[in-house]
């Protein structure tokens, strides 16, 4: 039997790149939408789209196509934009592309949403897919738009709100916080005991990869993350430790560092600094899958690859944003 073929839109990002060679080595057929040449498997059909402020023509795109897989969107790193640009890409474009693949007969239209689609930067209680969706800033609000177009475009669909991704060449404020981490100076961060879920990026393709294998995940939305949220302060050791560093965290009062940030109307920093996040997996566990990779040996493999473009022997770090 012939594999299934898969599009993959984004497929030069973040997350696309790693799961365009993930879904090659699982046998899969797949033509890579991007905006840009990249090297992939000389199996791989590359597809140049062109960018998702201007209407695309999905038709030729989709010729052939069994399962869709859309990753592509613009980024929460931008959140301070104006909506327009994220209903563009992320609202408008999953539109036309969900109610294109339902005139193409498409099997399985598979949305990589955002946990930010239901809630803000940090959250009171346990997120479940139960409560009732109220994202806070326009990526948020736009992601949300889009999982209700490809809801109501008439295709067989699976939405996945994944949290905050980390894995090789990581993103935004992941991406900040290593490079304070790699620091040899102290941090004060061990009064730090905020919670939140994480996913690496293993975990996250292997969720993909066993919702396309189960019948049941037709029609449902699944939030996905490692197996246990993380508090700030062990996440810097977690990244010390990784990079073979000792953790030198130190204390001081988490309420004196809020109101420095407030003060410097900072204050979204200390959401993300002092803010809980946790997401319950049990929808999407209770159908058999489980993340295969403990958060700290995905870490220490993403540092890894992060240590070897060296980043952890910068000398002065980004701020986090």
């Amino acid at each position: 039997m012939d594999p299934k073929r898969i599009l993959v839109t984004g497929a030069s990002g973040f997350v696309g790149q790693p799961l365009v060679h993930a879904l090659v080595r699982f046998g899969y057929a797949v033509r890579a939408a991007t905006r840009r040449p990249v090297s992939f498997p000389n199996s791989v059909d590359v597809v140049i789209v062109p960018d998702f402020t201007n209407p695309i023509d999905w038709e030729p795109v989709l010729r052939g196509i069994d399962i869709i897989i859309h990753v592509a969107g613009h980024a929460h790193a931008d959140a301070s934009e104006n909506y327009a640009i994220f209903d563009r890409v992320n609202s408008v474009t999953t539109r036309e592309l969900a109610h294109a693949a339902a005139r193409a007969s498409v099997e399985r239209f598979l949305y990589i949403s955002s946990v930010r689609a239901q809630t803000g930067s940090s959250a009171n209680g346990i997120v479940t897919e139960q409560d009732q969706a109220r994202p806070t800033d326009s990526y948020g609000r736009s992601k949300l738009a889009a999982e209700l177009a490809v809801r109501a475009a008439g295709v067989p669909f699976t939405i996945l709100r994944p949290v905050v991704i980390y894995g090789p060449h990581l993103k935004g404020n992941l991406k900040s916080l290593l490079r304070l981490a790699s620091l040899p100076l102290p941090l004060p961060f061990a009064g730090f005991n905020s919670q939140r879920s994480i996913l690496g990026m293993d975990n996250l393709i292997s969720a993909i990869l066993f919702v396309l294998s189960v019948p049941e995940a037709v029609g449902e939305i699944y939030l996905v993350a490692d197996a246990e949220p993380v508090t700030f302060r062990e996440l810097v050791k977690m990244m010390r430790e990784a990079l073979k560093r000792r953790p030198l965290l130190f204390y001081i009062p988490p309420k004196l560092l809020q109101l420095v940030l407030v003060l410097a109307n900072q204050t979204s920093i200390w959401e993300r600094l002092a803010g809980n996040l946790i997401v319950d997996t049990t929808k999407i566990r209770s159908l058999g899958w489980c993340p295969p990779t403990e958060t700290f040996d995905s870490l220490r493999s993403t540092l890894s690859t992060e240590n070897n473009e060296g980043l952890s022997n910068r000398e002065n770090a980004e701020p986090a944003n």
